[in-house]
């Protein structure tokens, strides 16, 4: 059996892949990007292992051995899965195996924004403080979570993590599910009018969909608290760059925090690299889901995967 890993680097240098020799021949690429590269590198192989890398008919056609892809990630947007479907091939993807880093990142970047850290860590650095009388600078004003509403938007694995953490604070917990098929009950579901009206903080934790894609749009925005936090740790085009862009430049909101954007790795032309004061913007380049523990989770599920479908077992299939 051939398994050829096209983006070894998406798991990072420090995690072994060791583990996948055990089930043959493995080929690694540090990273994967174009059709041209994929259609050469997966030509004779049986497994595919990807992250982001086109695994689309195109690339896929000319690969007549290929009977399993796996995904290092929970989401598999970058594969055609009518076409695996159709001709035999199973998908299979990585789950929950981010949920403690992610709801970890979700807290640093509201704990970042909300008590204007950067701002006050330069303010000391700069000499500011040691040349102030009194012991004690908080001319930036920040407010507690204990007692403010805390909106989440993606009821799964991670916004329930998130729930469970912000109630821990003290916050009251609501939802809004976009598919109006949550069977959550431990928190208080809301229609998205009122999510947005009286969230003080609103987290998105959904993955990306036709009713996600721009949810957070100017409208949406217009109809927040001027005080409120903007979170995204899901997915970048659920929010609308350009609207967010303006709703911090003419204050709609207070600050967002966020860890994706609508092109990854985002581009210069992107309108929020415009905005360079922390107070109102923090942006982390897609680290949320990478803890050491989470990425070594990632592999060894991975490698399951495998080991499984290699027995005739199905495990973590998204396409049966």
């Amino acid at each position: 059996m051939k398994i050829v890993i096209l983006e070894r680097n998406s798991v990072g240098l420090d995690i072994s892949v060791e583990g996948f020799s055990q089930f043959g021949e493995v080929i690694t690429y540090p990273n994967t990007v174009t059709e041209e590269e994929v259609i050469e590198r997966i030509e004779d192989a049986d497994v595919v292992v990807g992250n982001k890398a086109p695994l689309t008919e195109k690339t896929l056609q000319g690969a007549k051995n290929v009977k399993l892809i796996c995904e290092f990630a929970t989401g598999y947007d970058n594969v055609d899965l009518a076409y695996c479907s159709k001709h035999g091939i199973k998908v299979a993807n990585v789950r929950n195996y981010s949920t403690d880093a992610v709801a970890q990142h979700t807290f640093a970047l509201c704990l970042y924004v909300l008590e204007k850290l950067r701002h006050y860590d330069e303010y000391v650095k700069s000499g500011a403080y040691a040349s102030q009388s009194r012991f004690s600078n908080f001319d930036e004003s920040f407010f507690e979570l204990a007692g403010k509403t805390w909106g989440i938007i993606g009821m799964g694995n991670i916004g329930r993590k998130v729930a469970q953490i912000a109630s821990a604070f003290g916050c009251r917990v609501i939802f809004h599910s976009v598919t109006g098929k949550s069977t959550c009950t431990d928190y208080e579901q809301v229609d998205f009018d009122t999510l947005l009206r009286e969230s003080d903080v609103l987290s998105l934790h959904c993955p990306l969909s036709d009713l996600t894609r721009n949810l957070i749009n100017k409208d949406a925005l217009a109809k927040m608290k001027k005080s409120a936090i903007l979170i995204n740790v899901a997915r970048g085009p659920v929010v609308n760059d350009q609207d967010l862009h303006d709703a911090l430049v003419n204050g709609e909101i207070q600050a967002a925090g966020l860890d994706v954007t609508s092109t990854e790795p985002m581009k210069v032309s992107n309108p929020l690299s415009k905005i360079m004061d922390s107070r109102k913007l923090f942006i982390t380049p897609h680290l949320a889901w990478a803890s050491v523990e989470a990425r070594n989770r990632c592999v060894s599920e991975t490698c399951r995967n495998i080991e499984a479908f290699i027995k005739g077992e199905s495990r973590n299939i998204v396409n049966e």
